[in-house]
């Protein structure tokens, strides 16, 4: 996860609240890496990859039709098109991030977003996935180390980065705007529609950043925005569903996987907007990241270019509620956040 917003702020935001008691049982017990790799078999030869599976109501399970696309496939490196394999990296230790990784409701299974397109894209290679589990510090020396060949995990792409690795962007880097089910108000995408509200921001976190920056241009012009913060996420959802607070500005992955949660029960919630995690200049970006000059981020944005033409990608984003992260096209090394802000 990028330390741009996703890693301060997804795990301040997300992981300690939203991840189900029994992913941090499955996973508190292992130490930098797990121990085991997970193979899901070869699905490139199956000619299907099933998503969502026990994702603890995260995600809608769905089986995609998805086999090797030699023309794609033939672009691999000859080192990685030989193993057989791709090795995915993941830094969801010690307790995930749902929806994006997790250890599934089977108490063993790595599932979540990111595993599940690491393993599409695999497919689209011919190749059989092999998931591995870090913490976010040695997912990149897993990379470094060639331990394993690309990591799906939520990575920001920034010039920072570009210095030793190199990327195929695949989703949207985005915060999110959580209300009541019931609230009729809109983000937007105008600052000014937060004049008069309550809105809750987890402390220390870039969402903080932009919102005291345009708490600062609303008082300018002689209007209130007031901001609250909670210690954990019970009280801030119990803070939304009883009116004491309007919104709520987080990671929009947490929000969406928080209103999957919600939906059909009395404390149901629903996104009213996304931001740019990256601010008003330029859209943030997620991406598959390997080691630079490894002659990988092509062949990967070339599957996840398949995907996105031939509708699996848009399924992918639908069953974990994330369509609003989706972009139009992979692109290798696009513009990432600056020297100055990564």
């Amino acid at each position: 996860m990028p330390s741009h917003f996703t890693r301060r702020s997804l795990i301040r935001g997300i992981t300690a609240a939203t991840a189900v008691a029994t992913l941090a049982t499955g996973l508190a017990a292992c130490g930098g890496e797990s121990d085991a790799a997970t193979t899901t078999g070869n699905a490139a030869a199956s000619g299907s990859v099933t998503i969502g599976r026990v994702s603890n109501g995260a995600a809608k399970e769905t089986t995609l039709k998805v086999s090797e696309v030699k023309s794609i496939s033939a672009e691999l490196p000859a080192a990685v098109k030989k193993s057989g394999k791709l090795a995915i990296g993941i830094g969801a230790l010690p307790s995930g991030f749902a929806p994006l990784a997790y250890v599934g409701d089977d108490q063993k299974t790595l599932t979540g977003a990111e595993p599940d397109l690491g393993r599409l894209v695999a497919a689209v290679l011919g190749l059989t996935p092999e998931t591995k589990n870090f913490t976010w510090e040695n997912l990149f020396v897993g990379i470094d180390s060639g331990k394993v060949d690309v990591a799906f995990s939520n990575v920001t792409d920034t010039e920072e980065r570009k210095k030793k690795y190199e990327f195929a962007s695949y989703r949207q880097d985005n915060l999110g705007w959580e209300v009541k089910k019931s609230s009729t108000w809109n983000f937007d995408g105008d600052y000014e529609n937060l004049a008069g509200l309550t809105v809750s921001v987890g402390s220390g976190t870039n969402q903080e950043k932009i919102l005291l920056e345009w708490k600062k241009k609303l008082e300018a012009e002689g209007k209130k925005l007031t901001i609250k913060y909670y210690p954990d996420r019970n009280g801030l959802y119990l803070a939304l569903g009883s009116g004491k607070i309007d919104a709520y500005f987080g990671p929009n992955p947490g929000i969406a996987y928080n209103v999957s949660q919600t939906a059909g029960t009395a404390n149901a919630t629903r996104n009213a907007g996304t931001f740019s995690g990256a601010g008003e200049t330029l859209q943030g970006l997620i991406a598959a990241t390997a080691k630079k000059d490894s002659g990988l981020a092509k062949p990967l944005a070339d599957a996840i270019n398949y995907l996105i033409e031939n509708g699996q990608y848009a399924k992918w984003l639908a069953a974990y509620n994330l369509s609003n992260e989706a972009v139009a096209k992979s692109e290798v090394n696009p513009p990432g956040l600056p020297l100055d802000n990564s």
